[in-house]
């Protein structure tokens, strides 16, 4: 394919390839090509351009195929626009002359295609330049038009139509001609031409005026009759010309208006000619019968169809704002249409219509107007229905004319309350809050006017009426309680209308349906009231005959509607529900039969639907509250199931007795019937199989049915894949609601609410805005077929057998059209069955069944419909499926290839290919192996034959089937089947779409086969792929948007295998383009921008953006919302401010002005900015209204999707960078390169943003803004404010943040977004930022006055939501306090720990601006204190709840019955959700409060501490034990309850805390038991019970194991060291009582755990306990001290430092281990000391390592501390323990000498650790268990080697050691070190002289030793001091300079010799005998010391100043001298 890359055809390579590959050579030439012309150097084309013109005229003749002459024409006319033009005149007439040919063979016709095609391209591209030729070229193509066929003709049309797009208006000779000439083609019968022409006239009507004045009423004719009989396609395009040549004609454009002046139509006119076509249809009136049978004389489907489409274009091309000015002219004219008597000639006519309608308004009101237009809108349809009901009324009251059109009216006026209702319905729940004005404006009256229609006579108009008002109550959920008070309240004053209890009880059932979109419910009491005016309609439905069945009706539904509430609700009134039932049908066999005799046929019409109402509660019932389906629920359930079942056999009679018009009544219980028993376990009911497998076969064979009614499930039960050979891909576009009335199958379309009302209060299905079940007739057979499948799994084989032979004698006895819609039904039914055995996994039986089976099957393989030849191939795969043995499916493909072999008729050829592919989907690539071959060659052949594109698109669709479930079995077929699909894609025409989109399916699955091998560089890889990219280019340049998004797939899937090689830049420009052709499908290419996101360019965003706007598809708009969350995660972090840009400008656009009145009360240099910015957008938005699109303001969903695009916005900035939360560095990022854009810089825009969204008027956008806000202030609300050191940069906006939450706490604000504004302000007040104290006072006091209403205790306010959403708000306020108060304490605490900082403040910082307006720090703890009482009490109660709350349900018994302080007993579950979010707060602070009072406020005078006596009386209502019996409890009784509530609900959590738990919630927990056990009385407490103890460090243990933060763990060694605190406190105290009454007594019991034995006992031992978790952190930090783990081979032996978090960790463990011992009695020291002294003693190896800045790390220092405290242990020492201990401690010493042997393979050692831990050895322990002599020579060589150490901080720590050791009170020990150490010293210090200290470390060494020096000196006999000081003085007079070189000396010499001289003046008087003696045998030591003291007195002035005391001299110094340097 490289050699085709070249500007020139490469002819020598052309000519060497074979005959087949040429076209593809050719193509992938003109491909380069194609891309190449624009890109060169024009000269090198110029020089080129003659040989390039040649060779592309060559391939006109060439006969190319469609994609090629595309190409092939693009190019020509490229090359002339961009080269010289003189020959295109030549090239033109060439075109000519082969388009004039006489030859009409079909081997020519390819060549006439390219020659029309270069003549279209031409013009199209140079328009005028070739104007003086156009007359000739225009004839010519019009000549040829009338001899041409179908492809020919369509080829031509699209020619002429690109002529008239380059001429323009210079065209306007031939507009008469072209018009005349194409305008019989728009009914022709291709409806590829239909397309086309309609494409051309579309063309046509830019210029040509006369088509729509003097010609408009023929086109519109026209267009009526193309639409007869059109396809999709055509309808598209048809109405596309209509609707825009009527807008035309209406408003035209103004240039062609200027030409010639013009008549204008009148919009009536125009209107009038629409509505012709919508209630007459093409024909006129006098068609002849044979036309008109479809329901006699009715408009044709089809051309109402396609004109409801026109008046969607119409609309459209006139935009928003002009149906926004004539909407009520438009409004009316709609609705008239559906009044007409015309439209609703039959029932499902009138559906028909009525959904038209609804189309049109949607299409248009839905996604053209912006929100304050559409409540214009609502307002014109409310007093459209106004009008209406008023008319209504009149005939209703006017009884005396007896007028006969009154009736008619009515009945007219109810299609018009229906549509106009729907509409208004939708509108309210698509306008969601923002549609409150029209609720809250009485001049508008929105609900009185469509409460009104609830009494209309029409139960549609009644049914609609309910819809709408559940609409608005979805959208306005606080209207949905009083609208139930309401509708209740007029249900009981009109109990005698049956329209009002029909109308009312519609709206209440509705109502409570839509409860479950309403996430705050309603409250629990409403059930109750449906319940009692349910049942007292059913008890007095018998008294009134006028009103029975109403009230029959109602009192069900109302019941029905109650079980969507759930089972929280229901499960009060289960009992009552359950006798109800029981009592509506006889209660045994007996009474049945009796009841038949009985009654006459109103009595029965009343039962029958009495029992239908009851099963369909039941249904609503099963289906709703499955957790309440136990056994004996079902049991009491089946008692009426299976009477309904018996009574089915009873109806037949009594219909007969009685009259056929029960029939409707007995379908209905037959519906409700199956409905119930689809959602039962078949088990339950397997007596009754028989009797009820009887009735589903009667039911869809159509027995006792003598209409031919279908099922509408067949679709739905064929594989989704299948749809293209169905066409049902329709219902994947824009236009599915009403393209569905034009499918075959019975009422298809017709849904509609009043075929069964219970669809009112049910879940809508997905898809559909408004629930439309099917008509009656069509739903028995549905839920029988359903059914069906459900049961026949589950019956014995005989029986399957004798249904399946049945099945074939009924379609063999049904005849004609019967037997096309019995064979429907029975495919559906079995296929509903093979689909139930494949999901219970069972088989379909033994061999006769098999072969009934495959006999039915396989008669309808060759069936005309093709929906039931799929339906056959469907089953045949599922049979071989459920058979799964190989030779079975061996027969079943044999057969087919048999057929396929010798059949030649089309039928037989797509069913049996059909079947091929079926059979291979559902056995999988394996189980069919072996038929592979046969398969592909059959198909293969059969997907060439072009005769047939029917024959084409089976097969290949079966070959694509069968690829993609072969898998690599398939490899060895790719080249075969590639090269034959590219061939195709070259030589089918695109008119086929089929075809194309089977084509592009076969392409996809064969690079999916491929797979990742395509990355690879052989031959036969690079062809594949080569040949997989031209597949590609071809489809992907096909007009369908079906087969261009297979295109768009295939290249996902290359590029995903071979990146490299697919350039997937060239996809965006197509797909910014595709979605706005409107009524194509595209969902494909939004789904297709899902993967194709990372190649974007700016635009791209903001259309789909403004996309989310127009879409009224909710699909289509969730997959944008995810396509713009790729395009966000992928770009949002490069390209932050345009993100953020887009994202404001939608939320900027509010809906009204409110907003920005708030805004402006901001600063006011800010509110200025705000102001201009605003007027800027205003204008430039009113500037794009005019040029642009239609443009609708962002509606409020599209906001709230802004807003959290913020907030991932801000975390996908968290997880890239640093900077972006920091301004320093942002500010410096952006001075090095001003390209770098971080979120920082944009925290104004971002709480802008945040401050707009949360003060909407929208509910959902306040949330999310709300959520903005607290996620902005958690990420930077500790970014320090650069220009003033100690500020943050959010203090600048406090007064926004209040002003942002303010509007959250008034007065009617739902509780979840109260509960969210608590949320925020807890996290506002408790980040720190607010440093103003009168902006913390405003949020404050949010609080407090949310506090408040909590205490207004339980049933005060009045309630609008269910009580859990109280119990939300008032958790989330006390959530919030709970919060605050523990910042505040946290932040005194604090201030209590650093008093100093404060008073220095005001030195430090020069800037007095620091210390203005800081806070206090006690501040917060003030505004906290006085509610405290309060807040403690509200605390407390609410923890008590929660752990009540998560008792095991076995306990729920203990329960208190009337719910606790915050919840209600009835919403228990939903309350125990907020429980679950809110405890974690509560609980620490209310551990912070008891530690703080130090539990000494019992629970009675916190009720009392509530001042006031408003106050006063909650405290009672509140919750009634703790006010009332409180008082009597002691103190200390309280106490024990509050320690067991927190432990109890902490040890509880922390057993088992769910991994979705937030960490918070562990941390607050573990705080807070850390803070409870700091008081002491919760020691005391834990102490005393040490089984509590044990209790809670096994569930800590526990933690640890699910629980991996190093934070938590951390939490949790601080809770373990409290909890041994609190038993070593307790212990002591037991002692010293003991200690003080046993002095006396010799004999003491030992304490502590081990006691005498030394034995401790897991589970029971706290020190067992202990050192089991304690040894699972260390080993989890350091493997290594494990033998278990370090021995394990996936243990690396490799060991890393500590991390800091880690370091910390093993320093608080150790830390805890050492105070262990101090738990135990002697005998237990020795159990457990071993492995305490092994841990230390390796933790100190293991982290004892040197580094570089002598930082002793915690663990080291951790176990020193622990090795002093272990060895200094007072142990009352018997003489075993003494054994035992002596030995233990020298093996410690061993150990921790053997371990600082420095070694090769391990880091360096710390020396000065090792020395230290010696040290304390030494000093700590008796010289009996250290004087061994092999532990003191290993200590002396420790000691020796850090004296010669090279490193002086060595030496120095080594001194200052030695000093210590030499000092030792017992002489014993001290002795042997200092005979062993001295000489050392001495000798070190001498060496000084001829190398003196170069830094400061040196010097300080060298003072370290003077220092041990002078210790010995003093510590000498007198006798000795002599030689003792001849030793030291020599030594410090050799440190001091002459004269001379010091003044040359460094700094550090002079200080040494500083020190000297101050030793030695020091010295002399101490010993001044010695001294005399030592100076006088040396003179010259004398001469030195005088020069140098007479030196220093010389320059006493100077050195005064410039020394310090000797004293300051002492190891601190070496900090401050060492950072000089």
């Amino acid at each position: 394919m490289e050699l085709a890359h070249s500007l020139l055809l490469n002819e020598e390579a052309l000519a060497q390839i074979t005959e087949a590959k040429r076209p593809v050579f050719i193509f992938e030439w003109l491909r380069f090509l194609d891309k190449v012309l624009v890109a060169a150097n024009k000269t090198d084309v110029k020089e080129k351009q003659k040989k390039l013109v040649e060779q592309l005229t060559g391939l006109i003749s060439s006969s190319p195929g469609p994609p090629t002459r595309k190409l092939l024409a693009k190019n020509l006319a490229a090359l002339y626009s961009i080269g010289d033009t003189y020959t295109v005149f030549q090239t033109l007439d060439k075109c000519n002359d082969i388009i004039r040919s006489k030859d009409d063979t079909a081997a020519y016709l390819p060549t006439k295609l390219a020659a029309v095609a270069c003549v279209g391209a031409f013009y199209e591209k140079m328009g005028r330049m070739l104007g003086s030729a156009f007359p000739e070229t225009v004839n010519n193509l019009l000549k040829s038009l009338k001899s041409a066929e179908s492809q020919g003709r369509s080829e031509i049309l699209m020619s002429l139509q690109k002529v008239l797009t380059g001429l323009g208006g210079a065209a306007a000779s031939s507009h008469r001609d072209i018009y005349k000439n194409a305008r019989s083609l728009l009914t022709d019968r291709s409806m590829a031409v239909r397309c086309a022409v309609a494409k051309c006239l579309l063309e046509l009507q830019n210029e040509a005026v006369f088509m729509w004045t003097a010609e408009l009423e023929n086109i519109a004719t026209l267009c009526f009759k193309a639409l007869e009989n059109s396809n999709y396609g055509v309808r598209v395009a048809v109405s596309k010309l209509l609707g825009t040549v009527m807008a035309t004609a209406l408003m035209p454009k103004q240039a062609t208006v200027m030409r010639q002046n013009v008549k204008r139509a009148t919009f009536d006119e125009v209107l009038e000619l629409m509505a012709t076509g919508f209630l007459r249809g093409g024909s006129g009136f006098l068609k002849s019968g044979g036309e008109m049978l479809k329901v006699g004389g009715s408009v044709n489907r089809e051309v109402r169809v396609g004109v409801t489409q026109a008046y969607v274009v119409f609309v459209t091309t006139l935009g928003g704002q002009w149906l926004e000015r004539s909407f009520a002219t438009f409004l009316s004219h709609v609705l008239d249409l559906v009044s007409h008597p015309r439209a609703t000639q039959t029932h499902v006519d009138a559906v028909y219509s009525r959904r038209c309608v609804s189309f049109i308004l949607r299409a248009t009101v839905g996604s053209l107007l912006g929100e304050k237009a559409q409540i214009a809108a609502a307002k014109e349809i409310c007093q459209a229905i106004g009008k209406q009901m008023k008319a209504v009324e009149a005939v209703v009251n006017d009884t005396s004319s007896e007028n006969k059109s009154g009736a008619a009216d009515i009945a007219a006026s109810q299609h018009v309350m229906v549509c106009a209702l729907q509409e208004l319905g939708s509108l309210v729940q698509s306008l969601n809050a923002t549609a409150s004005p029209l609720i809250q404006e009485a001049s508008i009256g929105l609900l009185e006017i469509v409460t009104s229609v609830l009494l209309h006579p029409s139960m549609a108009a009644r049914l609609a009426a309910a819809w709408c008002l559940r609409c608005v109550a979805v959208a306005l959920p606080f209207q949905v309680t009083p609208f139930l008070d309401r509708c209740a309240e007029r249900l009981n004053n009109l109990k005698t209308s049956p329209e009002a209890v029909s109308g009312y009880s519609f709206a209440m059932a509705a109502l409570l349906g839509g409860v479950h979109q309403c996430p705050l419910g309603i409250p629990h009491a409403k059930g109750k009231m449906v319940v009692s005016i349910a049942e007292d309609l059913l008890r007095t439905a018998a008294q009134n005959s006028r009103l029975s069945l109403q009230r029959t009706q109602a009192g069900w539904l109302l019941l029905g509607a109650l079980m969507t509430l759930g089972p929280s609700v229901v499960r009060y009134h289960l009992p009552k529900m359950l006798l109800l039932w029981r009592n509506v049908f006889p209660r045994s066999l007996k009474e049945l039969e009796a009841e038949k005799a009985r009654g006459d046929s109103f009595t029965w019409q009343v039962t029958l639907e009495g029992r239908a109402g009851a099963l369909c509660a039941m249904r609503s019932f099963v289906a709703h509250c499955p957790e309440l389906l136990t056994e004996d629920a079902i049991r009491k359930l089946m008692t009426p199931i299976e009477c309904a079942m018996t009574m089915m056999s009873h109806i037949p009679s009594v219909i007969k007795a009685h009259g056929a018009h029960l029939k409707a009544s007995a379908a209905m219980v037959r519906l409700r019937l199956y409905d119930i028993l689809a959602l039962l376990p078949p088990k339950t009911y397997e007596g009754s199989f028989n009797a009820l497998l009887r009735e589903l076969v009667a039911e869809f064979t159509l027995t006792d049915n003598s209409a031919n009614t279908t099922t509408s499930l067949l679709r739905s039960l064929c594989h989704y894949d299948d749809s293209v050979l169905l066409g049902s891909w329709l219902q994947e576009t824009d236009h599915k609601s009403i393209e569905d009335q034009l499918q075959p199958n019975s009422a298809s379309g017709s849904g509609a609410l009043e075929h069964d009302p219970s669809s009112i209060y049910l879940r809508i299905p997905a898809g559909e805005a408004v629930p439309g079940p099917l008509p009656l007739g069509v739903s028995v057979i549905d839920a029988s077929v359903a059914l069906f499948g459900v049961v026949f799994p589950h019956v014995s084989y005989k029986h399957r057998l004798q249904m399946l032979d049945h099945f074939a004698e009924c379609v063999k006895q049904a005849k004609g059209v019967r037997q096309q819609a019995v064979q429907l039904n029975i495919f559906t039914a079995v296929l509903s069955a093979l689909k139930g055995l494949a999901e219970n996994k069972s088989t379909l039986g033994p061999e006769e069944v098999r072969k009934s089976a495959l006999t039915l099957v396989m008669g309808a393989l060759d069936n005309p419909n093709p929906i039931l030849r799929c339906a056959a191939g469907e089953a045949l795969g599922r049979m071989a499926q459920v058979v799964g043995e190989a030779s079975f499916i061996a027969r079943m493909a044999q057969y087919s290839f048999d057929k396929l072999k010798s059949a030649r008729d089309v039928v037989s050829r797509t069913g049996h290919s059909l079947a091929l592919g079926c059979l291979h989907r559902y056995v999988g690539g394996i189980g069919s192996g072996q038929h592979l071959k046969t398969s592909v060659s059959i198909l293969l052949a059969l997907a060439q034959d072009g005769t047939s594109p029917e024959v084409q698109t089976w097969s290949l669709h079966s070959l694509a089937l069968i690829v993609d479930s072969s898998g690599p079995m398939y490899r060895g077929y790719v080249e075969p089947t590639l090269s034959l699909v590219l061939t195709l894609l070259l030589t089918v025409p695109p008119s086929h779409t089929e075809v194309h989109q089977c084509l592009g399916r076969c392409l996809g699955a064969i690079i999916t086969t491929v797979g990742p091998e395509l990355q690879g560089n052989a031959a036969t890889i690079s062809t594949i792929r080569s040949s997989c990219l031209v597949g590609c280019a071809i489809t992907q340049d096909h007009s369908d948007s079906l087969v261009q998004a297979a295109a768009i797939s295939c290249l996902q899937q290359l590029h995903m295998f071979a990146p490299r090689h697919v350039n997937l830049s060239s996809l965006v420009p197509s797909l910014c383009v595709s979605p706005f052709v409107p009524g194509v499908s595209h969902r494909g290419d939004i789904h297709c921008r899902h993967q194709g996101v990372n190649i974007t360019d700016t635009g791209l965003e903001g259309l789909l953006f403004g996309m989310l706007d127009r879409e009224t598809d909710r699909k289509l708009c969730s997959d944008i919302h995810d396509t713009l969350g790729h395009m966000l995660s992928s770009l949002a972090v490069e390209k932050l401010s345009h993100w953020l840009m887009l994202c404001k400008d939608v939320l900027a656009a509010s809906s009204d002005m409110s907003t920005a009145t708030l805004l402006s009360s901001g600063k006011d240099e800010e509110s200025e900015k705000k102001d201009e910015m605003d007027d800027d957008t205003m204008f430039t938005t009113l500037g794009e209204e005019d040029k642009s699109k239609p443009f609708v303001a962002p509606r409020w969903a599209t906001r709230v999707f802004a807003a959290d695009c913020l907030c991932r916005i801000i975390n996908l900035c968290e997880n890239a960078d640093q900077a972006h939360f920091d301004l320093a560095m942002a500010r410096s990022a952006k001075l090095r390169n001003p390209k770098n854009d971080l979120l920082v810089l944009h925290l104004s825009d971002l709480i802008r943003m945040a401050f707009m969204a949360a003060t909407d008027h929208s509910n959902q956008l306040r949330m999310a803004g709300l959520q903005a806000l607290e996620d902005i202030i958690k990420k930077f609300a500790s970014v320090p404010e650069p220009e003033f050191p100690g500020h943050v940069i959010l203090e600048q906006y406090q007064a926004n943040v209040g002003a942002a939450l303010r509007p959250a706490f008034s007065q009617d604000t739902p509780s979840d977004i109260i509960a969210k504004a608590c949320q925020v302000c807890s996290t506002w007040i408790g980040s720190g930022v607010v440093s103003d104290l009168n902006d913390l006072r405003r949020v404050h006091n949010l609080l407090v006055s949310s506090l408040d209403k909590v205490q207004a205790g339980k049933g005060s306010s009045s309630q609008l939501y269910r009580e859990s959403a109280t119990t939300m708000e008032k958790l989330a306020v006390l959530k919030a306090w709970a919060e605050v108060y523990v910042v505040a304490m946290n932040i005194k605490k604090e201030a209590e720990s650093k008093p100093k900082r404060a008073i220095k403040n005001p030195d430090d910082d020069d800037d007095d601006y620091g210390t203005m307006d800081e806070l206090p720090p006690d501040s917060l703890i003030t505004l906290v204190q006085p509610e405290l009482p309060t807040l403690s009490r509200l605390w407390l109660a609410a923890l008590r709840d929660y752990a009540l709350l998560t008792l095991p349900a076995e306990f729920s018994s203990q329960l208190p019955p009337d719910g606790g302080a915050f919840y209600t007993p009835e919403t228990i579950d939903t309350a125990r959700l907020h429980y679950r979010n809110s405890w974690a707060p509560i609980l620490h602070a209310v551990a912070l409060w008891l530690n703080s009072t130090g539990f000494t406020c019992p629970e009675a005078t916190e009720a009392a501490a509530v001042s006031g006596g408003q106050k006063r009386s909650p405290a009672v209502t509140l919750n009634p034990v703790p006010g009332a019996m409180a008082s009597a409890k002691p103190l200390p009784e309280v106490n024990r309850d509050r320690m067991h509530l927190i432990l109890g609900v902490s040890i509880q959590f922390l057993c088992a805390p769910r991994p979705e738990e937030p960490v918070d919630h562990v941390t607050a927990c573990l705080q807070a038991l850390h803070t409870l056990l700091g008081s002491p009385y919760a020691r005391v407490h834990i102490a005393e019970d040490q089984l509590i103890g044990v209790e809670l460090l096994s569930v800590l243990h526990r933690l640890l194991l699910t629980w991996n933060p190093p934070s938590i763990q951390l939490l949790v060694t601080g809770v373990v060291q409290q909890i041994v605190r609190a038993a070593q406190d307790h212990l002591q105290e037991k002692r010293s009582t003991l200690n003080e009454e046993d002095m006396e007594k010799e004999s003491c019991p030992t304490l502590g755990e081990g006691g005498d034995s030394g034995g401790l006992i897991p589970g029971k031992s706290l020190v067992f306990s202990t050192m089991e978790l304690l040894m699972f952190i260390l080993v989890r930090h350091m493997p290594h001290l494990s033998t278990k783990m370090s021995d394990s081979p996936s243990h690396m032996a490799t060991k890393t430092r500590l991390s800091e978090e880690s370091a910390r960790l093993v320093a608080a463990t150790v830390a805890i281990l050492s105070d262990l011992p101090s738990l135990c009695s002697p005998a237990g020291c020795m159990t457990i000391l071993p492995t305490i002294l092994f841990l230390i003693a390796r933790i100190l190896k293991d982290t004892a390592i040197k580094s570089a800045d002598n930082q002793v790390p915690p663990p080291v220092s951790a176990a020193l501390q622990g090795i002093k405290s272990i060895v200094t242990l007072p142990m009352a020492k018997t003489e075993e323990t003494q054994k035992q201990w002596t030995a233990l401690i020298r093996s410690t010493l061993a150990c921790i000498l053997e371990y600082s042997q420095p070694d090769d393979s391990t880091p360096a050692p710390d020396e000065v650790s090792t020395l230290t831990a010696i040290a304390l050895f030494l000093w700590s322990a008796s010289t009996e268990i250290i004087g061994v002599q092999s532990l003191q020579n290993g200590c002396m060589n420790r000691f020796k080697s850090a004296l010669n150490s090279c490193d002086p901080w060595v030496q120095a720590k080594c001194y200052q050691l030695l000093l210590s050791v030499f000092q030792h009170s017992n002489r014993a020990l001290s002795t042997p070190y200092i005979h062993s150490l001295a000489p050392l010293v001495v000798e070190k210090l001498k060496a000084v002289e001829r190398n003196r200290p170069a830094s400061n470390t040196e010097l300080l060494a060298v003072q370290e030793g003077i220092k041990v020096l002078e210790t010995l000196v003093a510590l000498g006999e007198e006798q000795n001091r002599v030689q003792l000081l001849a030793l030291l003085v020599p030594t410090l007079i050799s440190y001091l300079l002459d004269e001379n070189s010091f003044a040359s000396a460094s700094s550090v010499s002079k200080d040494l010799h500083e020190f000297a001289l101050q030793n030695l003046m020091h010295i002399g008087p101490l010993y001044p005998h010695a001294f005399k003696t030592v100076m006088g045998a040396a003179p010259e030591l004398k001469v030195r010391l005088e020069t140098a003291v007479r030196a220093s007195q010389a320059s006493k002035a100077k050195a005064a100043a410039r020394q310090p005391a000797p004293a300051t001299h002492s190891a601190p110094t070496i900090k401050l001298k060492t950072s000089f340097f």
